[in-house]
């Protein structure tokens, strides 16, 4: 199994603006600077870069000196590693200087600057993301990766435990990678690689392996990829339990975002939310949508059949997107069984955006003449829990009916 390369992408990445730009100002007798990495991979597969990175033999002084004398905005993000943003025709371009490592410990790497692009593609992770192109559009390829590129095939530069031991993040970007650009099984030698230094995925910050993982679920094959982590070990690493296989492909398959795609594999009660929320340091926002999956999956799990009125009331209590999303994932399994009409309401009310409201509040108890108190938030919950039995109606009637009820039992 092979894939053809894009040979016309050189071209088209040498024309975009910024790299023109960067290049132009760049340029300088007895310096040399290349498009490397990712930028250079994506357009022989004939995708458009997000990120464009160069190497040059400049150092960083003189990276600076130039932009600023070709007009081009200049941000010092990494000077003390030799890495330069320039911003060319309102894109980031970063470049860094040519580098060789002197020293590595697993997570952080001493470098000197260099002048030599095949010392500084050695340095580098896989051999995909070691090839330069040159502003005269010669592919540079000192370490086989446009042959790896066409086998769809993920291999280390040189030896993989080395490079592991260089930088044990190593191990998520090679199943990552695999995820998104591989095309059969993984290379053998840095499967076996990965497995062997498993433990040291344990000193990696939280961050960084959130990131990797998540972005990993994101990939075009990361339900196999995630399949092959749980066979060699891998997975309790990262998520601390085991994974629901099936509920992540079918949460791939509804396009699903990455947070609701790790709900899928690794919650099955809020326990499990709340685990995750530590174990990769989550945003507030991803484990949010975590603890409502949970919610939501609980609440589904409860029902052998549901009816129009109370698919309403579970998206009154969980948001039709979570009961949608949670459907998706559960599609195929015993419960909840669900009425077309069900399903149809379901979906009306995502589409719309607006889940089903209470329409009784604490100001009509008081203006009702009940006094501000316990007894106001007790009438209010016995009401809406007979608006939910009746399947949230919205309704004038349904309003006047609600409130009778909550003011008798505030009474």
């Amino acid at each position: 199994m092979t894939r053809s390369l894009n040979r016309s992408g050189p071209t088209a990445l040498l024309s975009r603006p910024s790299v023109r730009i960067a290049l132009a100002a760049l340029a300088a007798p007895g310096a040399e600077t290349r498009l490397v990495g990712g930028c250079v991979r994506d357009c022989l597969l004939g995708t458009e870069a997000a990120d464009i990175d160069l190497a040059t033999t400049l150092l960083p002084e003189e990276t600076m000196a130039r932009a600023f004398e070709a007009g081009v905005k200049v941000v010092p993000t990494g000077i003390e590693h030799g890495t330069i943003t320039l911003v060319a025709a309102g894109e980031p371009v970063e470049v860094t200087t040519l580098r060789e490592d002197v020293e590595t410990d697993g997570r952080h790497a001493v470098v000197r600057f260099g002048r030599d692009f095949a010392r500084d593609a050695e340095r580098r992770d896989f051999t995909i993301n070691a090839l330069t192109l040159d502003p005269g559009g010669h592919l540079h390829d000192t370490v086989g990766g446009i042959a790896d590129l066409e086998a769809g095939r993920v291999r280390f530069i040189g030896d993989a435990a080395t490079r592991i031991r260089e930088d044990a993040l190593r191990i998520l970007r090679f199943f990552r990678f695999h995820a998104r650009f591989g095309l059969g099984e993984p290379d053998p030698n840095a499967l076996a690689a990965c497995i062997a230094a498993r433990d040291s995925l344990d000193g990696l910050s939280k961050e960084r392996v959130r990131t990797e993982f998540l972005k990993l679920l994101m990939a075009e094959r990361g339900v196999p990829v995630v399949s092959i982590l749980a066979a060699t070990g891998l997975l309790p690493r990262i998520t601390g339990g085991v994974g629901e296989h099936g509920r992540l492909a079918r949460a791939a398959k509804a396009a699903l975002p990455a947070a609701l795609r790790l709900a899928a594999l690794a919650v099955h009660t809020l326990p499990d939310a709340d685990r995750l929320r530590e174990r990769l340091r989550l945003s507030k926002a991803e484990a949010g949508e975590l603890a409502a999956y949970a919610g939501a999956l609980a609440a589904l799990h409860d029902r052998a059949q549901l009816d129009v009125g109370e698919a309403r009331a579970l998206t009154a209590d969980h948001g039709a997107h979570m009961v949608a999303a949670t459907l998706a994932i559960l599609r195929g399994e015993p419960r909840p069984a669900l009425s077309a009409e069900a399903r149809q309401e379901i979906a009306r009310l995502r589409a719309g955006g607006r889940d089903p409201v209470f329409p009784v509040i604490g100001a009509d108890l008081v203006q009702a003449g009940i006094r501000p108190g316990r007894a106001i938030g007790q009438g209010l919950a016995v009401a809406r829990a007979e608006w939910l039995r009746r399947g949230c109606p919205e309704d004038a009637h349904s309003r006047t009916e609600l409130l009778a009820i909550a003011q008798a039992a505030a009474q």
